[in-house]
């Protein structure tokens, strides 16, 4: 995993039954010590949170270890729509309604929405969910900006925006129920603090639906395709509202797949971004992945059964 160096980590000691927030290594987690949640580190400011994470103690191997959702604590994810041409022009399709989209696209006002509570997340290797009263649903890969109480970007994360794309076609105001379900939000495997991240604006992305071992879609975009920048939509979020444990912000995507593809119960779905890594996550209905995370809220070592899927 040596694509976790230098990332913050949360993870689950098998051994110990404990929780831990570290640095990753080569071959391990070094954790944090004194530190008890990602939430913690996301009340510091960016100097400060540097300092933090240059204090580790001996790393724990990855085989003792499964790693959890990067946040945690009262900490949120909220997203962006409509912030890529490719995703106005899919909206439009979907809804057969122009007009709206067009409207937002071209607004000074960004339109934003909540996602999902630190608990709800998946992260790698997870199940992500569809709802089975929505006969289309599609993934939507995105650059989560992880934003401190002070609305300063600490670090990156990949976003699967996972969406119901009949029911907000039905209605734009319909968006709420297309967008938040069990198992509509995964997020990558660790945070990647902001400093190793130095060119923003030309992160790639790309994302594949494979269905029975053989690709259904396969799609590739850059954020130097996003209207808005990042510093914008953080903006937006922090005007009167307050995030005193942090937020994940998904900023849009621009790889939609096409109103023909939908994704189903089986299928894999693995998306890549410049420098944040990879996630994949199979898809179940999301009525199980919803009784999983409700289990797993009060244990963090409860698996979702033995269809559960890792590297």
């Amino acid at each position: 995993m040596s694509d976790l160096v230098g990332h913050i980590v949360r993870a689950l000691d098998l051994d110990r039954g404990d929780l831990i927030v570290g640095i990753g290594q080569v071959g391990g987690v070094a954790p944090l010590p004194g530190v008890d949640s990602v939430s913690d580190l996301l009340r510091l400011g960016v100097d400060d949170l540097a300092a933090r994470l240059a204090r580790v103690e001996a790393p724990i191997p990855f085989h003792r270890l499964r790693l959890l959702p990067p946040i945690d604590g009262a900490t949120e994810v909220w997203a962006a729509g409509v912030t890529y041409l490719a995703s106005r022009e899919a909206r439009e399709e979907e809804s057969g309604d122009r007009e709206v989209y067009l409207r937002v696209y071209h607004a000074e006002r960004p339109e934003l929405f909540a996602k999902g509570l630190a608990w709800r997340t998946v992260t790698h290797g997870e199940p992500i969910g569809i709802r089975d009263d929505s006969p289309n649903n599609v993934p939507e890969p995105e650059v989560g900006l992880v934003l401190n109480d002070k609305g300063e970007m600490v670090g990156f994360t990949i976003v699967d925006d996972v969406s119901s794309r009949a029911i907000e076609g039905e209605n734009p105001l319909y968006l709420p129920q297309a967008k938040v379900y069990d198992g509509s939000c995964a997020i990558g495997r660790s945070i990647v603090p902001a400093w190793l991240i130095p060119d923003r604006g030309v992160m790639e992305i790309s994302m594949t639906v494979t269905r029975g071992g053989a690709p259904i879609f396969a799609g590739a975009s850059s954020t130097n395709r996003l209207k808005r920048d990042f510093a914008e939509l953080a903006g937006y979020l922090f005007r009167q509202m307050s995030f005193p444990d942090g937020v994940v912000l998904a900023t849009g995507t621009s790889v939609v797949p096409p109103m023909t593809t939908t994704i189903v119960v089986g299928d894999m779905v693995e998306i890549e971004i410049t420098g944040l890594g990879k996630l994949a996550n199979p898809v179940a209905a999301a009525s199980e992945v919803g009784r999983w995370l409700v289990a797993r809220r009060l244990d963090p070592g409860e698996p979702f059964d033995d269809r559960a899927w890792t590297d």
